[in-house]
């Protein structure tokens, strides 16, 4: 499969840190970033790969040549004019007969391709989207879908958003088919996102592929320096879903909010003290932070599918607001007795992922390829210590003494 990265960036807010070089060339514990992505791509086999490039491309073209001393083959398209970011994709539409991968050069990421690449396949998608929470998506552009990840929805950032949203961003890395090239577009100048990509929104024919794998771009000083941090640390690496990964599950009620009983109007929702920053503790640590909820409140009739996304939005707006964010959720919809008024028959069942049973924690370990046996699971309830054991992890039991808070301070 091809590579298209798109190198022609002037980051003209990062010239504190370098101004005389491209910022593709912005060196990364002492290599360009744009060297830590070509790395990543080689060691899972990507290796055809093309560079558009533009503002001090020669510099980059210098430094990489044909790409043979790093184990790949690179093209170049060199841009004499601004094209836009998209504009060069129509230039050499001619070497794009299958589908092909389309990154960034400016942004710190270790995936695993393969899995992404799988996912597109498996879809028969037109364009997969690779998304993610970030800590800011209040002031990100955000993608909505349907329970089938088909993209219903891109609001940029200039674009109204409801009150409460599901915190998923696009980290501008794609699988697209080269047929979004058969388009005729009258300007000289092509927006990826605005002229190509948003407007597949509602066909069906986008997905949007959740991976909660190391992608930062390096836009501003402060996020730079944050990405040296975060690779020094071994963050970068350890995220992607080729390793192991360690979670952290959290219950909902009584543990991330205020416990009122049977939880139905979205209203009702509200933040623990310090819910925010122990999350935001989860996520600085490399841990997952993943919410696994019994909603027996679904099969009694008295919260619909809908109106649960909403209190879930609720939680990921509030929590993003405050820069935390949850890597999944999880929740059992499911209740074993039968014979009540308004109930959803098809709901009364007995389940494998009703707590204290552990089949939401087994479903995300399967999904983020999670080791249980150093992953921990923290609620208020028998049952989450139950499930959590369960599973094989470590438990805790968050109390009116011990606060989420106070415990994964403790963990971590």
């Amino acid at each position: 499969m091809n590579v298209v990265i798109m190198a022609g960036g002037k980051g003209t807010r990062i010239t504190s840190v370098a101004s005389d070089i491209p910022k593709p060339m912005i060196l990364i514990d002492g290599k360009p970033v744009l060297e830590h992505e070509i790395e990543c791509l080689r060691k899972q086999g990507f290796t055809d790969i093309i560079l558009t490039v533009s503002h001090l491309g020669n510099v980059i073209m210098d430094y990489f040549q044909d790409g043979s001393k790093f184990g790949v083959h690179i093209e170049y398209y060199f841009e004499k004019e601004p094209l836009g970011n998209a504009g060069a994709l129509f230039k050499i539409k001619d070497k794009l007969t299958e589908d092909f991968l389309l990154l960034n050069a400016d942004a710190m990421f270790d995936v695993d391709f393969n899995r992404f690449v799988d996912f597109h396949k498996r879809h028969n998608a037109f364009v997969t989207l690779f998304t993610h929470p970030n800590s800011h998506p209040y002031d990100s552009g955000l993608i909505i879908s349907n329970e089938y990840n088909q993209v219903e929805k891109w609001l940029a950032k200039e674009d109204e958003r409801p009150m409460y949203y599901k915190n998923r961003v696009n980290a501008g890395l794609h699988v697209i088919s080269p047929e979004v090239l058969n388009q005729v577009i009258y300007t000289q100048k092509i927006d990826l996102d605005r002229q190509l990509l948003k407007p597949l929104a509602g066909t069906k024919k986008m997905y949007c592929y959740d991976s909660p794998e190391y992608v930062k771009d390096m836009g501003t000083p402060e996020r730079y320096y944050a990405v040296c941090e975060d690779f020094k640390a071994g963050r970068v690496q350890s995220k992607n879903l080729s390793n192991k990964q360690k979670a952290i599950f959290l219950d909902r009620d009584g543990t991330i909010n205020k416990y009122v009983g049977f939880l139905r109007e979205v209203e009702q929702f509200e933040l623990l003290p310090n819910t925010s920053e122990a999350i935001k503790k989860i996520n600085n640590s490399g841990y997952l932070a993943i919410v696994v909820t019994n909603q027996p409140v679904v099969a009694r009739g008295e919260v619909t599918f809908e109106q649960l996304d909403q209190i879930h939005n609720k939680m990921e707006t509030l929590l993003g607001k405050d820069g935390a964010y949850l890597d999944g959720i999880y929740f059992c919809p499911h209740h074993p007795h039968k014979g009540f008024e308004g109930e959803i028959p098809e709901l009364k069942v007995e389940c494998e992922c009703r707590k204290p049973k552990p089949g939401m924690l087994l479903q995300a370990a399967k999904d983020f390829n999670i080791d249980l046996s150093k992953s921990w699971m923290i609620g208020d309830s028998d049952n989450d210590i139950l499930a959590g054991e369960n599973a094989g992890c470590f438990t805790a039991r968050v109390t009116e003494k011990d606060s989420l808070y106070d415990i994964v301070e403790r963990i971590l």
